[in-house]
């Protein structure tokens, strides 16, 4: 099984992510743990990846892909991958795709957490209010940012899995446990 979790920066990725990961035993694949894993294995892609971000330069495609075919390559100790945050964007998803159908496995299902920017900028500023030890990026202003460049560029891959029929979109304004029941029902139906 292979599923692709995607929504705006708060939507809550990361908790549905942690339930399918328990509730149907995926590995979750993150790309930015597999950049910071290759780096410090000294892997030809780590390499690469490592000069780029030195220069503070964003990781190419070309490098995400092929960390993502390396691990897929792999034997999984799962029954299958969840992709959070990856896809970034169209040319990421059509490499995703291609790489995919040439290791003979498809993406059983796309799951979009809908979620109105303005309550997102509300949750952040009240998590800020409540929590002392907040994350440096845990505010507004970056959020409006991360918003601003999610619908610039991450946005634009509903289509693509649309046209394929394999996008599911949640209400991710309801409630944690109505958001995961929601998806594990589409789930059930969609795989």
């Amino acid at each position: 099984m292979i599923i692709i979790l995607f929504g705006p920066p708060g939507a809550g990725k990361g908790t549905q992510a942690d339930n399918l990961v328990k509730k149907f035993g995926l590995v979750q694949l993150s790309t930015g743990d597999m950049l910071r894993a290759a780096i410090e294995k000294g892997t030809k892609l780590g390499i690469e990846a490592k000069a780029v971000m030195d220069n503070g330069e964003l990781v190419s495609d070309h490098i995400i892909i092929g960390m993502i075919k390396e691990r897929l390559k792999e034997k999984s100790e799962g029954n299958g991958f969840i992709f959070d945050g990856f896809p970034r964007n169209i040319e990421q998803a059509k490499a995703l795709d291609i790489l995919l159908e040439n290791l003979n496995r498809k993406i059983d299902s796309v799951i979009e957490i809908s979620v109105n920017d303005e309550i997102l900028i509300d949750r952040i500023k009240n998590r800020a209010k409540e929590m002392k030890d907040a994350r440096s990026d845990d505010n507004a202003d970056v959020l409006q940012k991360r918003l601003k460049v999610y619908h610039k560029n991450t946005e634009k891959i509903i289509p693509h899995y649309k046209k394929k029929g394999k996008l599911v979109t949640v209400d991710g304004m309801k409630s944690i446990d109505e958001v995961r029941h929601e998806i594990e029902e589409n789930l059930k139906l969609n795989i």
